[in-house]
């Protein structure tokens, strides 16, 4: 018999495969329901109530997202913050990291107008990959390794907001123009 946490997992794991291909706007629970294969009474048998489902989800969201990353920049990778940039932009301008990128893009919105639970967890998502960048540059930890692993964050993200907003030829423009600018070859 399938117990009642085994069976929270499996839904937590179909509601987070729904909102990526679905975003957040199928949120109802009647659509969170459908997605993890229960009906809506089952559902809340499971969790406390609708912000529980997609709390769970949304943290199933950030370990498979991190599993991502973590893939192609290991911790403690040492790296500069061109190379971690870099490999980064690679990562989350993929086909199997865009949609993460454009969840996370619809959770920052829905942050920026209030909405809960968004407002709360989008803080500690952009916190914990903040740590997670500053874990993978070179050097002691310091302000200045907090500023720059800021810096990476924005970058990373800005250019995935470009990609959403105006497409993938508009943020590889953006690359392209940002490893000119920033980190010009050196001949």
């Amino acid at each position: 018999m399938v117990s009642k946490e085994q069976q929270r997992q499996r839904a937590t794991a179909l509601i987070a495969q729904h909102l990526l291909a679905a975003g957040l706007s199928e949120t109802s629970l009647r659509q969170l329901a459908g997605a993890a294969e229960v009906s809506d009474r089952m559902l809340l048998y499971y969790f406390t109530d609708k912000a529980d489902v997609i709390l769970s989800a949304l943290s199933h969201f950030v370990g498979a997202m991190t599993t991502l990353l973590a893939s192609a920049i290991p911790e403690n990778a040492n790296l500069s913050p061109k190379d971690l940039i870099a490999k980064a932009l690679d990562v989350t301008q993929g086909d199997a990291m865009r949609p993460y990128m454009r969840l996370w893009i619809e959770i920052v919105a829905a942050a920026a107008r209030s909405e809960q639970p968004y407002k709360s967890v989008s803080s500690q998502i952009a916190l914990g990959f903040l740590a997670w960048i500053e874990s993978r540059l070179t050097g002691e930890a310091s302000d200045a390794k907090r500023a720059t692993a800021a810096m990476a964050f924005a970058i990373i993200d800005g250019i995935a907001l470009l990609d959403v907003c105006a497409g993938q030829d508009q943020s590889k423009l953006a690359i392209s123009a940002l490893t000119e600018l920033a980190f010009p070859s050196q001949s």
